[in-house]
């Protein structure tokens, strides 16, 4: 049997500005331990803002989305650009509020939102194409925008949030750390993780239930 083939799409390194590492990591972990055969990605792109983890402030400097998901990737990344529907079998997002930053701008707009035009094009045609696509965390926002409305999705249980996706057409479903939402008819997977303040055990839990139903779908 011929392993899955699944893109991943990381929006930075570090939860205030980029990718979330744990969110990332344990996704990567999880593919590799089902044999998935798994390709990064990130937009090619200056971050949204540099934020310091230390002291949660902004900082005076300008990063490349692409350069520093590269950190998570060991370098083996490419740009959205290069990722085509017709090589993967799925598609996952971790999340980070680089997500919400880089990827489209909900942190900034809300339910006003738009997706990063080149993430959209992808995650769109891999749906199109009947793939299945998970969303980890915040990353959840853009799934109305990738599945239509109607779309069932989870970011845990914040109804603030939920408010905001609902009103781009999403049907928000509250969901435990450890557990994942299945739109079986969308083919749309998502899982809290750090949308609670998890333990990255609890956070692993759900992520490798979202690993496993995507790669149930592919």
């Amino acid at each position: 049997m011929n392993p899955k083939k699944v893109a991943v799409i990381l929006s930075g390194c570090g939860f205030k500005d980029g990718a979330e590492i744990y969110e990332a990591t344990l996704t990567l972990l999880a593919l590799d331990e089902a044999d998935a055969e798994v390709q990064c990605f990130a937009p090619d792109m200056p971050q949204m803002h540099v934020v310091n983890h230390l002291t949660g402030e902004e900082m005076a400097e300008s990063r490349n989305v692409l350069v520093e998901a590269a950190r998570l990737a060991r370098g083996n990344i490419k740009p959205v650009t290069a990722a085509q529907v017709a090589d993967f079998d799925a598609l996952i997002i971790p999340g980070g509020f680089g997500a919400a930053k880089n990827l489209c701008d909900f942190a900034v707009k809300g339910s006003d939102m738009s997706v990063q035009p080149d993430v959209l094009a992808f995650a769109k045609g891999m749906h199109a194409a009947g793939k299945p696509v998970g969303f980890i965390c915040i990353a959840p926002a853009m799934a109305p925008k990738v599945g239509g409305a109607g779309t069932q999705y989870t970011i845990g249980n914040d109804a603030g949030t939920a408010a905001a996706i609902n009103a781009m057409g999403g049907k928000h479903v509250e969901c435990a750390v450890d557990d994942c939402v299945v739109d079986r008819d969308r083919k749309i997977v998502t899982t809290p993780a750090y949308m609670y303040p998890a333990r990255i055990r609890e956070a692993r839990a759900g992520i490798q239930k979202l690993v496993g139903a995507v790669l149930g779908m592919a």
